[in-house]
């Protein structure tokens, strides 16, 4: 048998190699230019992360993996049982598993390999512990150490000086790529690369997604002990000089959540001219909704008003507190004075990412250059290893045991089930996504899955929506969401909103939608911001939902389309646009669970049903004096909470900037 020569044998390769690259550019069968909508979620934490595995969760990040292509896995119970069956209704597009980049290697110390000396240091032993106290005591040694200090330098664990926690962190690293590579399924499942940059001095959320478009990655995640604290412009530092300038086809950006729990600290003005190009470089949206709140503006019922807003709107899925403390309540009693309650007039202003966007139209007038210009996504942060886990009805709760059962009402019942991120993207690819999400072609969900448009243009025609080409002549004429609008010298612009129901998950049917509203946000000549509510298409449909069942009762609109033209537009003043869609009213999920319990929020005898109820837990184990008395709070007496809701979507916005009007 004739032996090949070297040089035929490089032939071969170069031809696999030919035809291995074109078989992965070949274009996916449902490829559309005109786009489709994907659903994801990149904020999804496994037992690779402290806060997770101290809560008896288990599932890595295989198993999140499986869960969002539509498996079911095993959670575990309020005693830490592995018992809970969990599956999502629906599977997600695509998803990233961003497990704490802090820990990621002591953690591995602590629960892998017991031949090791640093698996029985005292801090690894309670944070495999079963026990809830030992793992309370645990989450606190986590979170003082590395996470919630404010120091330049942070300290590591003891575990680290017995094992070595820099080989634990790159096996750690190397799983997590691992993981994701096996599960990215082109044109089917889209799986990125991420992990979570994880800053809270003083319990203040500076947290963001750090997400890197394709398998090349930066050799270890950047943490906060990279960057110290109060420092996440480093982030975007190290990001540059080890990803964009230090590794080939790498490509990555940073998606920054929980404004609301920032302490007002999230979006600072830009301290230089770099600082703010690293913030557009490498922030092109923000998670505007997660289980830990919504973030896009605030309104106090109770008050009468809002944080710079009158939008009452705004009272949607808001938590009391403004940081990380809000997780502090054990056995249904708050333990930190960190999370009392703040009023409305000292909460922080750019908290709210609507302020947010109109003070960058400010400094746009100020410097010439808006430093925070970002699209919305939803995602869930479940630490459950439960992405896409937004479902009202299908609720498991999203940390592990510490909000499992009972515990969802007793300890998390100002929490919310999450949101989705939605991209409009060709066809299901990395690229594709990761490009989508880059030119802020996306919208957040607080859990369901409306589709949504919204082209903003000079020329669109007012019969638009009756256009059988509408999609393709909105391409043409206008930009999509997240894009700007063209420098024009006379008239206003129009905008494209076109909306559709969520059809619902197989045998169940989706809720109608209420209203299209566009938001728009300004600053006027003399530097002052403004914001304007416009009810654009749909209305007051006088649904609402049995309270007997939690049906839904009365009809709304199975899809709205209008073209809408700017009434107050300047051309001389920079302005934001975007899209609010309301959905009829529904049951929240802890409206669900108590009736589930056997109390009922709606009823006169609620308080009865919650002792009753609450002696019925204690019997089966339950901790605290009171497990179900949240479920009869009063919405005419709480500033925030209602037992229905109004599920959303919000468009990324479409912006105007009036430095680009011609000089006469």
């Amino acid at each position: 048998m004739l032996m090949p020569t070297v040089r035929q044998l490089l032939g071969l390769l170069c031809i696999s190699l030919f035809f291995t690259a074109s078989a992965i550019a070949e274009p996916c069968q449902d490829y559309t230019e005109v786009k489709r909508p994907l659903y994801g979620d990149l904020h999804v934490h496994s037992s690779y992360s402290f806060d997770s595995y101290i809560s008896s969760q288990r599932n890595d990040p295989r198993e999140a993996y499986r869960y969002g292509k539509g498996e079911a896995i095993t959670l575990p119970d309020a005693d830490g049982k592995q018992a809970v069956r969990a599956q999502i209704q629906r599977p997600l597009d695509f998803m990233a598993v961003t497990d704490h980049a802090e820990f990621l290697g002591p953690i591995h110390v602590c629960t892998q390999d017991s031949s090791k000396l640093g698996y029985w240091f005292p801090a690894c032993i309670a944070t495999r512990s079963s026990f809830f106290i030992l793992q309370l005591l645990a989450a606190d040694y986590w979170v003082n150490l590395g996470v919630a200090g404010s120091g330049k330098e942070k300290e590591s664990s003891f575990a680290c000086t017995l094992s070595d926690c820099d080989a634990a962190e790159k096996s750690a690293w190397d799983n997590i790529q691992k993981a994701t590579a096996d599960f990215n399924d082109a044109c089917k499942f889209t799986t990125f690369v991420g992990y979570e940059y994880t800053d809270a001095p003083e319990f203040n959320n500076l947290h963001r997604n750090v997400i890197f478009r394709n398998e090349k990655v930066t050799d270890l995640p950047i943490s906060a002990y990279d960057t110290g604290s109060y420092n996440f412009p480093k982030l975007w530092q190290l990001l540059r000089k080890e990803c964009l300038e230090g590794k080939p086809g790498c490509d990555v950006m940073s998606i920054p959540h929980n404004p609301n729990l920032s302490g007002g600290l999230m979006f600072p003005d830009p301290k230089t001219p770099q600082e703010a190009n690293d913030r557009l470089t490498f922030e092109p949206v923000v998670e505007l909704i997660q289980h830990k709140g919504a973030s896009e503006c605030r309104f106090d019922r109770l008050a009468g008003r809002g944080a710079a807003t009158a939008d009452e709107a705004c009272d949607f899925e808001q938590i009391k507190n403004d940081s990380l403390a809000m997780l502090g309540s054990v056995a249904g009693e708050v333990r930190t004075l960190e999370a009392d309650p703040v009023a409305i007039d000292d909460f922080g202003r750019r908290n709210m990412v609507r302020n947010v966007l109109k003070d960058g139209t400010r400094l746009e007038q100020d410097t010439g250059q808006n430093p925070f210009k970002m699209g919305f996504i939803g995602s869930t942060d479940t630490h459950s290893a439960t992405p896409g886990a937004a479902e009202e009805d299908n609720y498991p709760g999203h940390l592990g045991r510490r909000d499992a059962g009972y515990r969802n009402i007793q300890d998390h019942f100002s929490s919310n089930a999450g949101g989705l991120a939605v991209v409009w993207a060709e066809q299901n690819t990395r690229d594709a996504v990761f490009d989508a999400i880059r030119r802020k072609e996306t919208y957040a969900t607080s859990g369901t899955r409306p589709t949504l448009r919204f082209f903003g243009g000079w020329n669109l025609a007012s019969d638009l929506c009756e256009n059988p080409d509408m999609i393709r002549t909105a391409y043409a004429n206008g930009v999509p969401m997240g894009g700007d609008l063209p420098a024009a010298t006379e008239g206003s612009p129009r905008f494209l909103v076109a909306a559709s129901k969520d059809p619902g998950p197989p045998g169940k049917i989706g809720t109608d939608l209420q209203r299209l509203q566009i938001i728009k946000g300004w600053t006027d000549a003399e530097g002052n911001t403004h914001e304007q509510v416009f009810n654009v298409a749909g209305g007051d449909t006088g649904a609402t939902v049995n309270p007997k069942s939690c049906a839904p009762e009365g009809a709304g609109f199975a899809s709205l389309c209008t073209v809408w033209q700017d009434p107050t537009f300047r051309a001389n003043e920079n302005a934001f646009y975007y899209v609010r869609v309301l959905e009829n009213p529904t049951c929240r999920w802890s409206t669900l669970q108590c009736k589930s319990a056997g109390v009922d929020p709606f009823s006169a005898n609620c308080a009865d049903q919650a002792k009753k109820a609450t002696a019925a837990a204690k019997d089966e184990g339950a901790w605290g004096e009171d497990v179900y008395g949240k479920c009869c709070l009063d919405p005419e007496k709480e500033p925030f909470y209602s037992p229905i809701i109004q599920e959303r979507a919000w468009s990324s916005p479409i912006w105007y900037s009036a430095t680009k009007v011609p000089s006469k």
